[in-house]
């Protein structure tokens, strides 16, 4: 027996394997020894890696999905914490898609299953979910440097670009991430509801199907803009059986009457894609009670010779169809009637600034824009100004030209303020070995707010690629500075854990608005916690 567990000691196992079973296996057969390479294989499945994600979004899952499927193959034993600060996961999924875009809402169902099973006895990659925990806050990121092997941010970008302009600071400008946020009941967002019913001037002899007589202009060319403008023409009631939160019904109503979408350039340089352009042109055909209009003479105006050489070849197909349907859309105005509510789809337009109405200084009268003209070469073009201008009535505007990153405390020497990033490369952050931990970054806070959910994939492989890179030549860490459950015990931290979420995600489905409405989302962080710790 001696020589046999001198054999074992001389492999130096680190003390986390499980030697139970080995041992039971003595009593019972001392003639049978396992092979140095068996011992070998062992040790290798049995090194534990620590591992934070801070952020539960689809760069967060992603990166959490694609790690533990490397660390698996590998045969490396790790823990992967993925951080939240809200009691919910999921980030955009969750509150950015639009409610009546379910299909692309399904990912979320891949996400969970990352956490669906976890069991912290077994000798393998285990992923557990902790929200309502603040990084920078309840728990720093220098702190989980100390605890953790690697440290991952995907956070997300949390802010916007701002329009800077003479009027900014009315209340009726909100930023378009708002609105979202609002409509899809983030709970950090439900004070926009009020700013919205001001600005539309929601009275209470108004009803949730009534048509609100107002305008509003959204400010900006990409699916963003677009889904809040298709959001505002169906109105809250129309999405009875979405998952929109349901203090939008009495402030949207039954929709918007005139909503203008407006950009600097053309509609060859817009960043929407076809599927939302698609959806605005069919509002009227599927029953929205509402008309698409674009002008012919402003989609002309597009077709410059550079524009026209940016649609050749494959990269520019997506852009032709795009112009092929708008301009269809166009020739058959004529022939389709007014609606109640209208989105007009603009071109050439630079808002100058906001004015506000003579009688109310307060409050927001119109957009004044400039009429712009492209200029360069393909791919290069900028809106130059013409000297003509026109003014947009509004009520409300959305501005909606790009998020823009921040930094969490312990991340500021690692970021870069005007675009909003953390500089890195290949997801490696730029000078950041002055810790034993490596740190690391993905989605928007990696490569700006770009691409759709599926960007994130290569996006997180390319991150996980340079992970595994590094633990090749690093060996789990020895000694640590605590734990993350001591840390947030300790700060009596209410964690959300799995099980606490399914807690909360079974309460939302069990108190929907309608059969067919997939939840009815609980718009409070105090409410979600009761819901998921039981403490109603």
């Amino acid at each position: 027996m001696s020589a046999l567990l001198c054999r074992v000691s001389r492999l130096r196992l680190q003390p986390s394997v499980r030697l139970s079973s080995f041992i039971y296996s003595l009593k019972f057969d001392l003639t049978h020894v396992p092979s140095r390479k068996t011992l070998l294989v062992n040790r290798k499945c049995f090194s534990s890696y620590k591992i934070a994600i801070v952020g539960s979004g689809p760069a967060g899952c992603y990166s959490a999905k694609y790690l533990k499927s490397s660390l698996d193959k590998q045969q490396h034993r790790a823990q992967i914490d993925v951080i939240e600060r809200l009691p919910t996961p999921f980030g955009l999924v969750r509150y950015g898609v639009a409610p009546d875009h379910p299909e692309v809402k399904n990912v979320q169902n891949d996400f969970a299953a990352l956490f669906e099973g976890t069991d912290e006895s077994m000798e393998t990659v285990n992923v557990r979910f902790l929200g309502n925990v603040k990084v920078g806050w309840d728990v720093t990121v220098t702190e989980l440097r100390s605890i953790y092997d690697v440290v991952l941010l995907a956070y997300g970008c949390e802010s916007d670009r701002r329009l800077i302009l003479p009027g900014s600071h009315l209340p009726q400008i909100l930023s378009a991430r708002e609105f979202v946020a609002w409509y899809n009941g983030h709970p950090d967002f439900v004070h926009v509801g009020e700013q919205v019913s001001k600005a539309l001037q929601v009275t209470a002899a108004d009803t949730v199907e009534s048509v609100r007589n107002a305008h509003v202009v959204v400010i900006g060319h990409g699916n963003v803009a677009l889904d809040c403008a298709r959001i505002l023409a169906k109105g809250g009631q129309n999405l009875h059986d979405t998952d929109i939160a349901s203090h939008t019904f009495p402030v949207i109503g039954g929709g918007i009457s005139r909503i203008s979408v407006i950009g600097r350039r053309g509609p060859i340089q817009g960043a929407f894609t076809i599927k939302e352009i698609r959806e605005l042109v069919r509002l009227q055909r599927e029953g929205y009670g509402t008309s698409f209009r674009v002008s012919p003479q402003e989609l002309k105006a597009g077709m410059n010779e550079s524009s026209l050489q940016e649609m050749e070849g494959l990269a520019g197909r997506p852009k032709q169809r795009i112009c092929d349907l708008l301009q269809k859309a166009a020739a058959s105005a004529s022939e389709t009637s007014e609606c109640e509510k209208r989105v007009d789809l603009r071109f050439f337009l630079k808002p100058l600034r906001f004015e506000t109405k003579e009688d109310d200084p307060s409050r927001l009268s119109a957009v004044i824009c400039e009429k712009t003209a492209l200029r360069g070469e393909p791919g290069r073009q900028k809106a130059i100004g013409t000297g003509e201008y026109e003014s947009l009535y509004a009520d409300l505007v959305l501005v909606s030209i790009g998020y823009k990153g921040t930094a969490l405390r312990g991340v500021e020497p690692f970021f870069d303020e005007e675009i909003g990033i953390v500089r890195n490369r290949n997801g490696k952050v730029d000078h950041s070995n002055d810790f034993e931990c490596g740190l690391y970054v993905a989605g928007w806070l990696k490569r700006g707010p770009s691409g759709i959910i599926g960007t994130n994939i290569p996006d997180a492989k390319d991150t996980v690629a340079s992970i595994m890179q590094d633990l090749q030549v690093t060996k789990p860490r020895v000694q640590r500075a605590g734990d993350i459950d001591s840390i947030l015990a300790e700060r009596k931290i209410q964690v959300v854990v799995w099980e606490d979420y399914k807690r909360l995600d079974d309460y939302e489905q069990t108190h929907k608005r309608s059969d067919n409405q997939p939840r009815e989302k609980v718009v409070s962080i105090k409410l979600q916690l009761e819901a998921a710790l039981k403490f109603y």
